[in-house]
């Protein structure tokens, strides 16, 4: 396996574990006082924040190289296995169709985070020029 899909693994599994606890949190105690898109708003910086120091760590820990394509590969990699386990969770543990899962992102709240998710999926090519500049 390319060092740039086990680094997406590895990206992958920290920022979901994270974003289970705190996802869980924001259903639990702010979306019930604030509703889905403020605590959406609230927990998204915090998700990107935690993304940006995980994904720089995870670069230097896998020596990912700063060529663009390889950082986009870690990138797709982590965004395309986060789709699959949210599918996953919402199908087979929340007993969502697949219908009512793609139609949530269509919800203010959903596509804030489907751009939230995209910045994560950025995240490794976006900090190309910092590594670069090394």
């Amino acid at each position: 396996m390319s060092v740039a899909l086990r680094a997406g693994l590895a990206y992958f599994v920290l920022v979901f574990a994270l974003g289970f606890v705190l996802g869980a949190l924001r259903v639990l105690f702010l979306q019930p006082a604030l509703g889905a898109t403020a605590a959406v708003l609230i927990e998204l910086p915090l998700m990107l924040a935690a993304s940006w120091w995980v994904c720089a760590w995870l670069l230097r820990r896998f020596a990912v190289p700063s060529v663009g394509t390889t950082r986009l590969v870690m990138g797709g990699c982590a965004f395309a296995l986060l789709l699959l386990a949210e599918f996953a969770l919402g199908t087979m543990v929340f007993a969502q169709s697949p219908a009512m899962f793609f139609a949530g992102f269509r919800a203010p709240h959903g596509w804030l985070g489907l751009l939230g998710q995209l910045g994560f999926a950025l995240m490794p090519w976006l900090q190309r020029r910092r590594t670069m500049k090394r």
